[in-house]
């Protein structure tokens, strides 16, 4: 497993070089896979790791000790009454999308680094602020002590490339507004879009690690 997965990371990389000279940083998406594709990916050199469910997260850190384990994106839907069993193994909270999301992480984890999700693509079943109220949702993150590292969107759930495109458009330019400089768009089926609208940090999973498997 650890040369297939080193072998697709350095792939990963290869596009990315070939569409931007910026640094981009890649999270490794382990969702629905063991500790072991966990340990494949930063043995290959990734040290960012994403996930998306809080049990299954909190499961897999058990593996690792308080200072050899990678850093730790939570990017899944998330509810208040996880934040305090997160705490101890989220390092950036990617999917923050409402106050009082931002009280309990300012509760529980003060000073954390986050990420304010944006519904970019009017989707009512998809996380994440309105547009038109990320510049107030970030002040108020701020004003409890958050560090508001960027702005994280997921595109259309249909994969249309052209509202893709719109929504990572839409994502830029709000960052742009507010003053932050990290963008977290872009997975392995729209990796160019992302890179060419500008992001700095991809969420790819099934272009390093393949199918998942089933999940419950």
């Amino acid at each position: 497993m650890n040369d297939l997965v080193a072998q697709r990371l350095n792939a990963i990389d290869a596009r990315i070089r070939e569409r931007t000279d910026r640094h981009v940083t890649v999270i490794a998406v382990t969702k629905a896979f063991g500790v072991d594709t966990v340990r494949a990916a930063v043995a290959a050199g990734c040290r960012d790791i994403g996930e998306n469910y809080a049990q299954e997260l909190v499961d897999k850190m058990r593996e690792y000790g308080e200072h050899d384990r990678p850093t730790v994106h939570f990017i899944g839907r998330l509810q208040s009454n996880k934040v305090k069993m997160l705490a101890p193994v989220v390092d950036v909270w990617q999917s923050v999308d409402r106050v009082s999301l931002v009280d309990e992480i300012a509760r529980r984890a003060p000073g954390a680094r986050i990420f304010v999700q944006v519904n970019a693509t009017g989707e009512a079943d998809k996380g994440g602020c309105e547009p038109g109220l990320v510049p107030e949702l970030v002040e108020t993150a701020r004003a409890r002590g958050l560090r508001v590292d960027g702005l994280m969107v997921v595109g259309p759930t249909d994969g249309d490339r052209q509202r893709t495109a719109t929504a990572f458009a839409t994502l830029a330019a709000l960052a742009r507004d507010i003053g932050v400089n990290e963008l977290s768009m872009g997975m392995s089926d729209d990796l160019d879009l992302a890179l060419d609208a500008g992001s700095t940090m991809v969420r790819i999973g099934s272009a390093i690690f393949g199918g998942r498997p089933p999940t419950r």
